[in-house]
């Protein structure tokens, strides 16, 4: 009974109070943040949550959950475009080689000057080394951070613009899949390359086992993309708990994180599968009703004694640098010719958007002893004010309408 009242503790501090905020708000700030917000405030004013049973065991277990899914549907959505897309001739058609190259020197550009930036200016500071990582495997975790594009917060972002904006919308789209992949990617490499020889000592049976499984559901998938692409309903859905269980076990075995199996076994499920599956609905109620838990116990594990002034304005340093260094890239190559510096600009401030995947991103390397307790509180702060300042800046920067 006890840990049944804990849960109803947790949902009404991190999923109904957010969800009132959100909407008095008139969804101001992305659902996201607020329990963030939330978690955060009661870990700087100490505030004893604990004696009512919050985080709670089953709102652990269920935000857990959720954002499992949720990095589910983000390898889903690879294969999806975002409803209320609308044909225009207003932007000029990017080439595949063009488009990937214009993603990975948005993703290359924020990285590299970030990681640059954290190694010289804040890694030397006190308490911003975490204990199990060298110097530039912390910064490259830092960099990352900074690098990330927030793929399901843009998708909602994108939706929600004006019939004449939403190409601009498409295109920051199409460049944040190739980021969001590559962010996967690169969170997998630091964790092998943060443990060293060691990642490859002592694989037992289970590691083989966790190989051949990714290997067999990856052919599995490419096998029924080209030879079953119109199966039953009933097959999908079975499917769909298989692939989602079996990739996080195997990433967890090959000692990675859950999440990047999770959204690796979405990615690699057939693409005609994949479009027949609810991935929106069943990510904003993931979202909205369940993976605040989560969020919300992020914010509380953040040592509020580390939120410090200093740590605020390395918060509002990194913001400063996000937000340059993605635009700048942007605007140096552009993912398609002929754009406009205004069209430039407003494709970099949509993917200057950290949301959903920086806070995921931190997490994982917190949790893996790659970030420090005040790295891990100024990113958390920069996730929040990056998402909050898009809209405003997408709105500044965004071509405006011509007058006759």
């Amino acid at each position: 009974m006890h840990n049944v009242a804990a849960l109803v503790a947790d949902a009404a501090l991190f999923v109904l109070f957010p969800w009132i905020l959100w909407r008095i708000t008139n969804r101001a700030l992305p659902i996201a943040v607020l329990p963030i917000l939330v978690g955060i405030l009661m870990a700087v004013w100490h505030v004893p949550v604990k004696t009512l049973g919050i985080p709670s065991i089953y709102g652990n277990d269920i935000g857990w959950v959720a954002v499992l899914v949720l990095a589910f549907t983000a390898g889903l959505e690879m294969w999806q475009q975002p409803a209320g897309t609308l044909a225009s001739d207003e932007l000029p058609a990017p080439t595949l080689g063009r488009l990937i190259g214009g993603a990975f020197v948005a993703l290359g550009g924020p990285f590299i000057i970030g990681s640059i930036f954290a190694l010289t200016y804040l890694l030397p500071l006190p308490g911003w080394h975490p204990p199990h990582a060298t110097p530039l495997i912390a910064a490259a975790s830092i960099g990352l951070c900074i690098a990330v594009s927030a793929l399901p917060v843009l998708i909602g972002v994108v939706r929600e613009l004006k019939p004449a904006q939403k190409p601009l919308g498409q295109l920051a789209l199409k460049l944040a899949v190739i980021d969001d992949a590559t962010l996967w990617v690169g969170l997998a490499v630091l964790q092998f390359a943060a443990r060293g020889s060691a990642a490859l000592h002592g694989w037992t049976g289970l590691e083989g086992l966790a190989v051949l499984l990714l290997i067999a559901l990856a052919a599995g998938g490419n096998w029924a993309s080209r030879h079953l692409r119109n199966p039953p309903s009933w097959l999908i859905w079975v499917t769909v708990p298989v692939y989602l269980a079996a990739g996080s076990w195997a990433s967890m075995q090959l000692g990675l994180h859950e999440l990047i199996g999770a959204y690796f076994a979405g990615a690699i499920m057939p693409p005609s599968w994949a479009r027949r599956l609810p991935i929106a609905q069943v990510g904003t109620f993931s979202l909205i009703w369940l993976a605040p838990m989560f969020f919300g116990h992020s914010g509380l594990k953040i040592d509020g004694d580390a939120l410090t002034w200093p740590s605020v304005i390395a918060s509002l340093a990194l913001v400063a640098v996000s937000i340059v260094t993605k635009i700048a890239a942007v605007c140096i190559f552009p993912p398609t010719k002929g754009l406009t510096l205004r069209q430039s600009l407003s494709v970099g401030a949509l993917l200057q958007c950290k949301g959903l995947m920086e806070i995921v991103a931190a997490t994982i390397l917190h949790a893996q002893g790659m970030l420090s307790e005040f790295a891990f509180a100024s990113l958390m702060i920069l996730a929040v004010i990056s998402t909050t300042l898009t809209g405003p800046l997408f709105k500044l920067v965004a071509p405006r309408k011509k007058t006759t």
